[in-house]
């Protein structure tokens, strides 16, 4: 058989097609951003369209290539329940909130969620799952530590920023979608090895927002009850710098409306998504601006993403 250019010319077409196929494919990162949109009273604005929103990466505009009002995506949850021995007289009114919350939330294979408690260690007191039954059986055992085990304890006593990098890292950072942490406790960490940055940095490199409700036994602490303060300001900066909201049980704000509040603005969240104007080189953390044209407007997102390598 006599091999011709030409005959070589076209046994190799498929080749050449494949390698420009392979060339031509980029790996198109894009950037999620979840908000919510408040007045100034604090109502929610459930009507806004693309067209209302402006979108910078470190002060440079970008194109807003994706748009939707959510309520219909597949939702994480992991609920992070602080078990220390100060959080003891609030803990009956956390779980009966908790389940109602989840009965009204969860949708039947559509969403998951996840169970952790921490005080002088964290556990997982259930994963990752989406039957009701499941939670419910693993809630009624989310309780304080006991006398015996808080004889042998070593350590510090109560793990909130290490119960924070965990349930981002291990369980967030292996799922997609829309995905938020409710971490309910007094704000005060006597133990990690983790800080508050880590906690903040390890929910923003999982796109992952932090719900915070301070619910506090004001005697917990007797003469040292100047603690609470500080565990305001904690919660409250986890919740601002991950695009998440901080909530205060009262004797005017129960925890079943406080778990109300996150339910209605879970459901009337906006997604936008970008691709960035900026090749990742180096992963590092690239600030958002998110803004509405509306004025009186408040936007609640988060302030910076982990572009990754």
């Amino acid at each position: 058989m006599k091999v011709t250019r030409r005959t070589l010319l076209l046994s190799a077409l498929p080749l050449l097609r494949a390698q420009e196929d392979a060339i031509i494919k980029v790996d198109v990162k894009v950037v999620n951003v979840l908000a919510s949109i408040r007045t100034k009273k604090g109502e929610i604005i459930r009507d806004l369209s693309e067209g209302d929103f402006t979108l910078a990466e470190n002060g440079r505009p970008q194109k807003i290539r994706y748009f939707a009002r959510q309520s219909d995506l597949p939702l994480t949850i992991g609920l992070m329940v602080d078990t220390s021995m100060s959080q003891e007289k609030v803990l009956i009114a956390e779980r009966g909130a908790c389940r109602r919350f989840l009965d009204q939330v969860l949708r039947d294979k559509v969403d998951q969620v996840f169970l952790m408690q921490f005080d002088m260690s964290v556990k997982t007191a259930q994963i990752l799952t989406n039957s009701r039954q499941k939670l419910d059986d693993a809630l009624a055992f989310v309780d304080t530590p006991t006398r015996s085990q808080i004889m042998q304890q070593v350590g510090g006593g109560t793990l909130l920023y290490d119960a924070m990098v965990m349930g981002a890292d291990d369980v967030m950072s292996k799922v997609t979608g829309r995905k938020a942490l409710i971490v309910l406790s007094d704000g005060v960490d006597t133990g990690s090895h983790r800080t508050i940055l880590d906690s903040i940095e390890a929910a923003q490199r999982n796109d992952t927002i932090i719900y915070s409700v301070y619910f506090t036994d004001p005697n917990a602490y007797g003469l040292f009850g100047g603690m609470g303060p500080n565990g305001r300001a904690i919660l409250q900066r986890m919740a601002r710098e991950t695009g998440g909201g901080f909530f205060e049980v009262t004797k005017k704000l129960s925890i079943e409306q406080v778990f109300d509040q996150i339910q209605d603005e879970l459901r009337s969240q906006y997604s936008l998504g970008y691709v960035s104007d900026v090749p990742v080189d180096v992963s590092e953390f690239r600030k958002i601006q998110l803004s509405v044209k509306q004025k009186g407007l408040l936007v609640q997102a988060r302030d910076r993403y982990w572009a990754k390598r």
